[in-house]
């Protein structure tokens, strides 16, 4: 412990709570583990921001590397007007945006780590939120970031995070209440937005009642997406364009107007997600994209569960529970559990799925015994475990397995990318 002590002192300038060794402190020995964490990342030196102070002066002072370890509290930022010379979602990419930004790391790799999600909040004031730009490394963890206020321009791409031209990790941060926006314009304020040629890593994130997608990728990004929950929006839960990628693994993705998408030339992989209580459709294929859609439980959406949109796109899936679907009046697609609006099945493997209690039939544009048809007599109605005696239980592709070795169910609860259970 005193071993410790001594690596934190560092310098005065550093986080005064790492200078202070009192081991009968509760403050210090929350504090460490926190210090301990954004240090693992940390080539620099660890500073500190307290409420009161501006982040963004931290920011823009902060040297390649550095940590900014930031104090529960609210932080408000200064909203920046800025002109782009490209729009992340527009046909023209060379499309000039007049946008807002509230915090900004540009050119550098920071570690900005709160006090907690819920301890430390950023209130942004603008369209994009925190914008990094040309950072390679960066890390935003354990914040909760809100209060983003919609730019008048359509093709501004507003999210509590938008990532362009960079590489970041986002870790254990709530994005939430981003509900600004104006009749004018349809779109409002998303979650994640990651733009040109930027890769992401996000992970334990809780994206909750913004007003656009959870989390989309446009021109060339990649993204893995994992154990987040992405509930209460409008637009996409996740959605994957243009020629982006992303990997989504283990993800809640409920209550927006359509759930994960892959658009355009587009390539995702999206294994063991809950897709639920969304609009329109839970997982879909559309463009001249692929998609591996494997063990996955889609239930509950207001129209067709998984869909194929057009011939051109090609994966798999595999191994599915599609269920409970089509409880609103057609709207994007037949309520149905499978749709392949088009019946081509050129590039597609499609096997071992469930389709059950869907409204207006079970399968559409394919042959309906290709699938299992049958209760998956789920456990609950929230995380839709497999109770002891469902049908889908080692009923999978014998290619896959659990991570215990056993066939994979069917499902979330699946496969070789299910969540482990902690032993009892």
């Amino acid at each position: 412990m005193r071993a410790l002590c001594r690596f934190l002192r560092i310098s005065r300038d550093y986080l005064p709570l790492s200078i202070h060794c009192s081991w009968g402190n509760r403050i210090f020995v929350s504090a460490v583990g926190v210090v301990l964490l954004c240090a693992s990342y940390a080539l620099g030196a660890t500073l500190s921001v307290k409420a009161g102070e501006d982040l963004q002066q931290s920011i823009d002072r902060a040297h390649d590397g550095d940590t900014l370890y930031i104090f529960a509290g609210v932080f408000r930022a200064s909203t920046t007007a800025f002109v782009e010379q490209t729009c992340g979602n527009c046909q023209e990419h060379r499309t000039r945006v007049y946008a807002t930004c509230g915090f900004l790391i540009e050119g550098k790799s920071l570690v900005l780590c709160g006090d907690g999600a819920g301890s430390t909040t950023l209130v942004t004031n603008a369209g994009y939120g925190a914008l990094l730009l040309n950072s390679r490394g960066s890390v935003i963890e354990n914040l909760g970031i809100t209060g983003g206020k919609r730019d008048t321009s359509g093709a501004a791409t507003d999210a509590a995070i938008v990532i362009k031209y960079s590489t970041a990790t986002i870790r254990n941060c709530h994005l939430f209440d981003n509900t600004n926006r104006m009749d004018s314009v349809i779109v409002g304020i998303g979650g994640i937005m990651i733009r040109e040629n930027s890769e992401a890593w996000i992970e334990h994130c809780s994206i909750t009642n913004n007003t656009w997608d959870g989390i989309a990728l446009y021109r060339g990004a990649t993204a893995t997406i994992t154990d987040c929950v992405i509930d209460s929006g409008r637009g996409a839960g996740i959605g994957v364009t243009w020629d982006a990628s992303a990997v989504c693994l283990r993800n809640r993705v409920s209550h927006y107007w359509k759930g994960i998408g892959s658009f355009g030339t587009a390539t995702v992989v999206a294994r063991n997600n809950v897709v639920a209580d969304n609009l329109g459709w839970g997982i879909i294929a559309s463009g001249e994209s692929t998609l591996i859609a494997e063990n996955n439980t889609v239930a509950r959406n207001g129209n067709c569960g998984i869909a194929i949109w057009n011939s051109g796109t090609r994966g798999r899936i595999v191994n599915n529970i599609s269920a409970f679907n089509g409880w609103r009046k057609q709207w994007v697609c037949p309520c149905v559990g499978f749709w392949n609006q088009e019946g081509d099945t050129v590039g597609w493997e499609i096997s071992h799925n469930l389709v059950w209690g869907n409204t207006a039939r079970q399968v559409d544009g394919m042959d309906s015994t290709a699938f299992i048809v049958a209760d998956p007599l789920f456990a609950d109605t929230l995380s839709f475990q497999l109770s002891d005696k469902s049908p889908a239980r080692a009923a999978g592709d014998s290619a896959l397995t659990n991570p215990d070795g056993s066939i994979s169910d069917l499902g979330s609860s699946g496969g070789p990318a299910a969540r482990v259970k902690e032993p009892e």
